[in-house]
């Protein structure tokens, strides 16, 4: 498996759903559903790090003048 930061979002979710499926099974020895949750949490972690960035990159738009502006999202 990549690393957390090289996986896409969407890479990242199928993994997370993986993990989900193999610890809902049951069949996991405890060791390995501990290994399995902390990769969970990273996977969640990377996941919620790609989401502020892309939040904070569309906190920004374009004027008409082509000066960007602060947008807040509850306005």
């Amino acid at each position: 498996m990549e690393t957390n930061e090289n996986l896409s979002f969407e890479a990242s979710l199928e993994e997370l759903d993986k993990i989900v499926l193999k610890l809902e099974n049951g069949d996991v020895p405890l060791d390995d559903a501990i290994d399995e949750f902390n990769k969970a949490m990273h996977l969640i972690k990377a996941c919620d790090d790609k989401l502020k960035n892309a939040e904070d990159a569309i906190a920004k738009i374009v004027k008409e003048n082509d000066k960007l502006i602060d947008f807040n999202l509850n306005e």
